[in-house]
């Protein structure tokens, strides 16, 4: 049941990410809290927010260094932590939590992404191929790690989507193995889209319209569009800069998880699910998504505004 005021009710912990992490972090009255449940455009996102804050086309310094993913277990929290206390700017924080994992503040802006399922699959099939075996195995073996281990992924993309749509890695999920449900992390923040400081976005509306999506955006954080400077901006959160820029622009290159940083960019585009999964099976994910969202989720999910 819904309530008024999200509430923390779950603990999200496992190779990737200890939701627990959020209880050290104190929020800015600016703060802004970057969310999706994972390759459904937050790279995108972040970049937008740095072309924002900064009105620049890019940022300065590798977005490592002023976006931390806060929940995940790269880096120590009291490390993550003091980062974010010395950055002057305002801050833009990204987070996979589901909201019912999270700690909620009034006073942060919160921007959720959403993407069709299938697209988030196919992205993440490429994601988790460019990941170091090497990194993997020291994230799976970290000392104090709680919860399951991200396994190395099979070789077949057919078969891997048939335990993403059957299978969790959490009691109270039904899908998402081996990472967290897309669905359920969807719900959870759609539940509370009457919030005031909830913005949602979709990937598939920034692809057709990135002009009027990031227009207002920008109107959300309460940032005024400088109009000559505007054109720049589009510029450089187009993805072929970002991909031509992915040392700065793309996530944990500082941690050395990528085989290829540029490949994280892959292709930014949707269906490409078509090709990579059966008919059959994009059938079943259809008939799943609508019987765990709501209906409006469902479509909004599927289809964007």
């Amino acid at each position: 049941m819904t309530t008024d005021h999200p509430q923390r009710l779950r603990h999200y912990q496992n190779s990737l990410m200890d939701s627990d992490r959020w209880d050290s972090y104190t929020p800015r009255n600016d703060d802004i809290v970057i969310t999706t449940s994972y390759k459904a455009g937050t790279t995108w996102m972040q970049a937008i927010c740095a072309a924002l804050v900064f009105q620049k086309p890019q940022p300065s310094v590798p977005q490592d260094k002023l976006s931390p993913w806060l929940d995940a277990n790269f880096a120590p929290i009291e490390d993550v932590i003091a980062q974010l206390e010395a950055l002057p700017n305002r801050r833009y924080i990204k987070t996979h939590c589901p909201l019912d994992g999270c700690k909620f503040f009034d006073e942060v802006k919160y921007i959720f992404v959403g993407r069709d399922g299938r697209d988030v699959f196919a992205s993440m099939w490429n994601h988790w191929h460019n990941m170091k075996p090497e990194m993997v195995s020291a994230l799976n073996n970290a000392p104090g790690r709680k919860g399951p281990i991200l396994p190395l992924p099979p070789e077949s993309a057919e078969g891997a989507f048939e335990d993403w749509l059957a299978q969790s890695s959490f009691p109270w999920e039904m899908d998402g193995y081996p990472f967290w449900s897309h669905l359920h992390h969807a719900q959870t923040w759609w539940d509370y889209r009457h919030l005031t400081n909830i913005h949602f976005v979709h990937f598939s509306d920034l692809l057709k319209d990135i002009d009027g999506e990031m227009r207002k955006i920008s109107a959300f954080l309460n940032i005024d569009v400088n109009e000559d400077l505007w054109p720049q901006l589009l510029e450089g959160v187009s993805f072929s800069n970002m991909k031509a820029n992915a040392e700065k622009m793309a996530p944990c290159t500082t941690q050395g998880l990528w085989k290829n940083s540029a490949d994280f960019f892959h292709k930014g585009t949707n269906q490409r699910w078509k090709g990579l999964l059966t008919q059959e099976q994009s059938n079943r994910y259809e008939k799943i998504a609508a019987e765990r969202l709501t209906p409006e989720l469902e479509t909004w999910l599927a289809n964007g505004s």
